[in-house]
């Protein structure tokens, strides 16, 4: 490998300019919009939601919007027994499991299912747990509260 190859570009080519001519570099006539339609003409801008002048799915739908549409979505994480054997601490709390992303900030509520193994002494403290995550907790010195 030459010593060119490794050097760094130094000049930038700015970006051709659509729509101003065979001198602009992209050719003239359609500039590479096709030919007709909406966004072949100059300043379309169309939003994300317009579905051509048809009723759009945001007025369709009136009781899907609103402010309480996401409260559905991810309403209780679940943690398996696997899950917290990777956790490096051995008290676990819904802030720390948010610290060491093993679930997402937006959950507000967690329950442990007993899925995988465990081998560490575990303290929980805040969330709730399956009968069988319990005793499999507690079989090792852990504590559920």
């Amino acid at each position: 490998m030459s010593i060119l190859q490794t050097l760094t570009s130094i000049t930038k080519r700015s970006n051709k300019r659509l729509g101003r001519g065979y001198g602009s570099g992209k050719g003239g006539h359609t500039v590479g919009r096709g030919q007709k339609g909406q966004k072949s003409r100059r300043g379309s801008k169309i939003p994300l939601w317009f579905e051509g002048g048809q009723l759009p799915g945001v007025k369709k739908y009136p009781m899907i919007r609103g402010k309480g549409r996401f409260k559905v979505l991810k309403a209780i994480a679940t943690i398996t027994l696997t899950d917290l054997e990777r956790l490096p601490t051995s008290e676990v709390t819904l802030e720390t499991l948010k610290l060491h992303k093993v679930i997402e900030p937006a959950f507000k509520k967690a329950k442990i299912i007993r899925t995988g193994n465990l081998t560490k002494k575990v303290n929980i403290k805040g969330i709730p747990a399956s009968a069988q995550a319990r005793q499999a907790i507690e079989k090792l010195g852990g504590s559920v509260e």
